[in-house]
């Protein structure tokens, strides 16, 4: 069994890990970093966003060349899908995206270890695989980034089959007949139009009364409606209350307030949302608090936990389950131990949902700001007077910024549109330098662009919107 010793040691290689790993090398630390999957990456990269947003890409592709291209003069013969060559796309992205990691980490001189990382004092880390087990040292740090995993739930438990997680989804040999997905928020909204679009029934069954449960009201509404008229049925405070396997396939039994229903599908995608992973690490033995409620890791504005020498980001503390939201506390954990300057806006953290149209927020919501009695104005502008949505065919969908009442300080925005993952890059940049609509207002955008919904949202916060008719 042979020791290392170095300054910092990452137990996790998703978007939090290598950030971390890099951000130290950068500053001149020796680090180590352990995964137990060959490449790094994570959920994110391996079996998460990018494998999602390449199913997403190429499920669009063929829907809209049965649907749409005839809109635009274009007429093809038969079309087919060939869905091995789909999934052969999505693998072949998501190694070459991974295998970039891996030659960052070479790049920077950073100990790469394949393996499962366990510890019982906090600074000694023992690294094992199939093969070899060898213990390394931490005199700095040891940061946890050990991620989440999807949630089951306990009366129909993941048996990779017929009831899948995320990872299955993503995975299926041929399109099913129909698909049930359990939960209304982001993963499962995504995955629905994958298998849509490919020619799968799809049922979604949300426990609450919206889909994207916390986002704002008519953001939920609109996507609904849209994603009702793609042919996807949708069903809100709805839950599963019985379900059986016969000849392979799954019956479930729905209850919707006082009435019951059932439904036959092939498969079953639960996506209720994923769960802290600590494996290998005793927490109560090392006293790190645990937040009870959610079970994820209690850290101070720097990271660290009730350990000494140990601290913990990314989906194991709180926050948003987010890839951005990992790199950024990836950054900041190092910057913290080598004291600089390490810090993350919590209040410009953007969430985007990949369907179509996208949606995508930040900030507070019109119902957060009511419930706290927090004076505000609003400003919206609708796609179908935007000429290039127009031009493009993508007119549904809407902007809606949110001002303080009185400073016109941005407090939210919120989008509908084909473009939203990107257009929201422009709030968070207002937003993190606390600019207001006005700000906003008085840009320059190029024309014709999706951008100029911003610039009329921001010009409607006072009614005085160009491109729409004048507000009473």
């Amino acid at each position: 069994m042979s020791t290392s010793i170095f300054d910092i040691i990452v137990i996790g290689a998703g978007p939090a890990g290598y950030c971390a790993a890099i951000r130290g090398a950068q500053l001149g630390l020796t680090v180590a970093i352990v995964e137990k999957r060959p490449h790094g990456g994570g959920t994110c990269l391996n079996i998460g966003c990018i494998p999602s947003k390449a199913l997403l890409d190429s499920s669009h592709h063929y829907s809209f060349t049965q649907h749409d291209l005839k809109k635009h003069g274009i007429s093809v013969g038969a079309i087919a899908l060939d869905l091995p060559t789909v999934m052969l796309r999505k693998d072949q992205i998501v190694s070459r995206l991974t295998k970039g990691i891996d030659s960052l980490l070479v790049a920077n001189r950073i100990t790469h270890l394949c393996g499962t990382a366990s510890s019982t004092d906090g600074a000694s880390v023992v690294v094992t695989s199939e093969a070899t087990s060898q213990t390394i040292t931490a005199t700095k740090a040891l940061i946890l980034a050990t991620g989440s995993e999807p949630v089951s739930l306990p009366d129909l438990p993941f048996d990779g089959t017929f009831i899948v997680d995320s990872t299955g989804a993503l995975s299926f040999d041929k399109v099913p007949n129909s698909l049930a997905i359990i939960g209304a928020g982001a993963i499962g909204l995504e995955m629905a139009s994958i298998w849509s679009r490919l020619g799968s029934t799809v049922s979604v069954i949300e426990l609450v009364d919206q889909i994207l449960p916390g986002w704002d009201n008519q953001v939920a509404k609109t996507l609904q409606r849209l994603l009702t008229a793609q042919g996807i049925f949708i069903s809100t405070k709805t839950k599963v209350i019985k379900h059986s396997q016969t000849n392979g396939t799954i019956a479930l039994t729905l209850q919707s307030q006082d009435a019951t229903s059932d439904i036959v599908v092939d498969k079953v995608l639960v996506a209720i949302g994923r769960k802290p992973v600590t494996p290998g690490f005793d927490c109560r033995a090392l006293q790190i608090d645990i937040d009870p409620a959610t079970k994820r890791i209690k850290v101070d504005k720097n990271f660290k936990t009730s350990h000494n020498g140990i601290y913990a980001i990314g989906d194991i503390v709180a926050g948003p389950m987010l890839a951005h939201k990992a790199f950024e506390e990836g950054v900041a954990v190092v910057e913290s131990i080598a004291e600089h300057a390490g810090h993350v806006n919590y209040t410009t953290i953007p969430g985007i949902v990949y369907t179509h149209p996208e949606a995508a927020r930040i900030g507070l919501t019109e119902e957060s700001l009511k419930r706290d009695n927090v004076e505000y104005k609003t400003g919206t502008f609708s796609f179908k007077a935007n000429g290039r949505a127009l031009a493009s065919g993508n007119e549904d969908g809407f902007v809606k910024l949110l001002s303080d009442a009185t400073t016109d300080r941005l407090l939210g925005a919120h989008i509908v549109c084909s473009g939203a993952s990107e257009l929201i890059g422009e709030i968070v940049s207002v937003m993190e330098f606390g600019g207001s609509a006005e700000d906003i207002a008085r840009m320059t955008h190029a024309h014709p662009t999706l951008s100029e919904a911003l610039k009329e949202a921001a010009l409607d916060i006072d009614k005085r919107a160009i491109h729409a008719p004048p507000k009473k």
